[in-house]
């Protein structure tokens, strides 16, 4: 009798061991998004619908926010466990303040997809002859601060930064000319291109001095690297993937479309113009030695720190073989 209790509690035991991770309960994440629609806010959402995230035993619930500010704002009071796409500027400023963060991947390199915008009847044509007139970014700390102070520095323009938040209010202020220049990452913005109803002054690609360098990154809050890391570190490994698969695979120009509710042709012009594909590597944060410097001058840190001051918020989890 013992026996063959013994041997069918052995059986189950052998079953239970064997069977895949899919039949396991997946690890649940929390994960802020920055600025739904864009291209590069897209890449866990076709992962999503792929099933890589199944596949990676993971059960991952979206939060979108209008920005890295209030991303930041939302991995610091530990709301989330991973936040996606944060200017590395405001992350620093953060960082150096107490927030309890950890970069785990950079997200974008180089300044490319960001424009500035004027109605197609305003006089300012280019920055340089936009002195004292409004010019908008999302938020403080964002990446479109630091490419719009870059872009400012280097025209020798003293127009007037102003935070404005997300693409379709930024689009209202600038039409009805409470701002002077918008900003916009495509598509938004470029069926009013075609339209003529505005022309663009300025790109994100003309800051010269961010060419190699890291401006976003991916960031959790430090409780949950320290209660979850091997899901994270699954997260971005599926986050390599899916970016990889977005530009091999033409079914992700379709989800996009879908996500940025714009025709097809419009979708795929905004990738192929605007992210280049090397700029979305994971592994290394760049130039972190120009962008402490930045921190300094934009005043998100109050002193000079070395790159060895904050290497403890950089924890890469996952550097993809290539």
């Amino acid at each position: 009798m013992w026996t063959r209790a013994l041997i069918a509690l052995a059986a189950l035991a052998a079953i239970l061991t064997s069977a895949p991770a899919s039949a396991q309960t997946a690890d649940k994440l929390k994960v802020a998004i920055s600025q739904r629609g864009f291209w590069d806010s897209s890449f866990l959402e076709f992962a999503q619908k792929e099933g890589f995230l199944k596949e990676a035993n993971l059960d991952v619930e979206f939060f979108f926010t209008e920005g890295g500010g209030q991303t930041l704002q939302i991995i610091n009071s530990g709301s989330v466990d991973v936040a996606m796409s944060n200017g590395l500027l405001g992350t620093i400023g953060a960082y150096s303040k107490g927030a309890p963060i950890r970069v785990v991947s950079a997200q974008m390199t180089g300044a490319h997809e960001l424009f500035w915008y004027v109605k197609s009847d305003s006089p300012i044509r280019s920055l340089k002859d936009a002195d004292n007139k409004t010019a908008a970014f999302s938020a403080p700390g964002s990446s479109s601060n630091l490419i719009l102070l870059s872009l400012l520095k280097q025209a020798g323009s003293k127009a007037k930064p102003t935070a404005t938040g997300g693409l379709p209010g930024t689009l209202t202020s600038t039409m009805t000319g409470q701002i002077d220049i918008g900003w916009a990452v495509p598509p938004f913005a470029l069926r009013e291109l075609q339209e003529n109803k505005i022309r663009i002054i300025a790109r994100a690609r003309e800051a010269t001095e961010l060419r190699n360098q890291t401006i976003r990154v991916n960031i959790v809050n430090v409780e949950a690297l320290k209660n979850k890391r091997a899901a994270i570190t699954r997260l971005m490994q599926v986050y390599d993937k899916a970016i990889e698969w977005s530009y091999a695979n033409p079914k992700a120009i379709d989800y996009f479309a879908e996500f940025a509710k714009v025709p097809r042709e419009i979708a795929k012009q905004a990738v192929d113009e605007f992210f280049p594909r090397q700029a979305l590597q994971i592994g290394e944060v760049r130039d972190l030695e120009l962008t402490l410097k930045d921190a300094l001058q934009y005043k998100f840190i109050t002193t000079a720190m070395t790159p060895k001051d904050v290497e403890g918020l950089f924890d890469i989890v996952y550097k993809p073989p290539r």
